[in-house]
């Protein structure tokens, strides 16, 4: 169920958000279940969005500090150095050697001046991929707050459940009009 009219501009950029081996190994204690529907999902939009993607890394800090220091010590198969097999994305290989600009960063948001700056500036982002409860909820709530549209396709998104994945989208929901759930058929305007 979607909020209505949620159809990006057309100078909307479109942000893959930790589309990762450490969420799409079922073996992973990170995994989202149904990473292999928001990879279908987020591969129907890409075409649209040719010129204007980005793709995003989670990797974990060289040295955890602060509240990440407990963290990780309930996640410790995760402090292994970013260009670990398991930070690498996973099932767009062909999506990063067509040089589509990656992001990534050692928190859970992804918004930035690296990820501003790789969306061309755009007023309007258009969010995909994992987890939706919490790197693509993170992004959603920081980009909101620095003026941005955003527009998070529920069935190009996974999150570490579907329980947690539709509780997600419930509470971003509340942020309408900043931030707006739409589906991948509205985005491509075939609603």
């Amino acid at each position: 169920m979607t909020d209505g009219a949620a159809v990006p501009g057309p100078d909307a950029a479109l942000v893959v958000i930790d589309m990762q081996d450490v969420f799409a190994r079922p073996s992973s204690p990170w995994a989202a279940p149904d990473y292999p529907d928001a990879l279908a999902g987020t591969r129907r939009l890409l075409p649209a969005f040719a010129g204007r993607t980005v793709l995003t890394r989670y990797v974990a800090p060289a040295v955890p500090d602060g509240a990440w220091r407990a963290y990780f010590d309930q996640w410790p198969f995760a402090l292994v150095p970013e260009h670990d097999p398991l930070y690498e994305i996973a099932d767009l290989a062909d999506v990063v050697d067509d040089g589509v600009p990656v992001v990534t960063r050692t928190t859970f948001s992804k918004w930035g001046p690296e990820l501003e700056a790789a969306a061309g500036g755009s007023g309007e982002l258009v969010l995909a991929g994992v987890a939706t409860d919490c790197c693509v909820i993170s992004t959603a709530l920081a980009a909101a707050d620095a003026g941005r549209r955003v527009l998070v396709v529920e069935d190009a998104c996974a999150g570490s459940t579907a329980e947690n994945h539709e509780r997600a989208l419930e509470i971003m929901r509340l942020y309408a009009p900043l931030i707006e759930v739409t589906t991948v058929e509205e985005v491509l305007g075939k609603v």
